[in-house]
């Protein structure tokens, strides 16, 4: 069975009528989940409430105190924006904790049955900055997880990967002091939001970024797996692989400008499945629901061969 860990709670984070970062996303997602024919091999689980789990002292490893109170004072006085593209309704605190609650979960999933999970979680977070939200993103999804994951038994090396078609600028600046996490992204460049330069190595040579010119199909995304991104995860021989798993690099998406295809992503799942088994996948952008969907599919597909 394949762990998915969603609740409809996400579906409330409301971004307004006619933001791309909407609840349609996951309710198309999970949809296209339910009616595959492999269906009966996914194990819906709902993420721990927070009541249940105190998250708080995981996201301040991440975030500073000042912007999660920030977060929290703009959700409890009735919502407003972080940013221009950031929004922040009277729920999106709570929902926010939750989301963090299901990539923790998924940590624990995947250390306990050495197999992968996916998280379908809002809102995303690789955007966010330790003292900012930004890109959508309220807190720090794929650092916080990886941090939470160092403190597991066992755990001294976690890799991170973002085929988001945007660069994770928050994820990169929290976790590059950290000689224990290795980051990866592939990103259209240029693009929002700025960042990602191929020089940029980290703090201790564990980042390594690789822009994608506009109109990149799969055909250069291959030689990029196989020559830079394989060998930089395989090398530091990980004990969990987190990706932050956006899918706007698809051709349909109309945030960017990459042309893959839903099924490439399956491609890019085969590459990683041959390096670990131990993979938390973790939704991050995509807003053409179809292509999106299909992406999912996709890369959940392969995990099951």
């Amino acid at each position: 069975m394949f762990p998915v860990i969603y609740s409809d709670e996400f579906l409330a984070h409301d971004t307004g009528r006619y933001h791309p970062e909407r609840s349609e996303r996951l309710t198309a997602i999970v949809e296209a989940l339910k009616t595959v024919t492999w269906a009966n091999k996914l194990d819906w689980q709902l993420p721990t409430p927070v009541p249940n789990r105190d998250v708080m002292p995981y996201i301040q490893k991440v975030h500073t105190r000042a912007y999660i109170d920030k977060v929290r004072q703009i959700a409890e006085s009735g919502g407003g924006l972080l940013d221009l593209d950031t929004p922040v309704c009277p729920r999106s605190y709570d929902l926010a904790l939750l989301a963090v609650s299901a990539w923790l979960d998924g940590v624990d999933k995947v250390l306990a049955t050495n197999n992968p999970a996916f998280v379908l979680a809002r809102p995303p977070g690789h955007h966010a900055e330790r003292e900012r939200g930004m890109g959508f993103c309220l807190f720090s999804n794929a650092a916080i997880a990886a941090y939470y994951a160092l403190e597991q038994p066992g755990v001294n090396r976690v890799a991170i990967l973002d085929w988001d078609v945007h660069h994770g600028n928050g994820t990169e600046a929290i976790v590059e002091t950290n000689p224990n996490i290795i980051y990866c992204s592939l990103h259209q460049s240029p693009c929002y939001p700025g960042t990602g330069r191929a020089s940029d190595r980290g703090k201790h040579n564990n980042v390594l970024n690789i822009p994608m010119a506009p109109g990149s199909t799969f055909e250069s995304y291959q030689p990029a797996f196989e020559n830079l991104v394989v060998p930089f995860l395989s090398d530091f021989q990980p004990n969990i692989l987190i990706v932050s798993a956006g899918y706007d690099a698809n051709s349909d998406d109309p945030l960017a400008e990459i042309a893959l295809q839903p099924k490439d992503y399956g491609s890019f799942t085969d590459y990683l499945l041959k390096i670990t088994r131990r993979i938390l996948f973790g939704l991050e952008g995509g807003y053409a629901l179809r292509a999106l969907s299909q992406s999912v599919v996709a890369t959940i597909e392969k995990c099951l061969l």
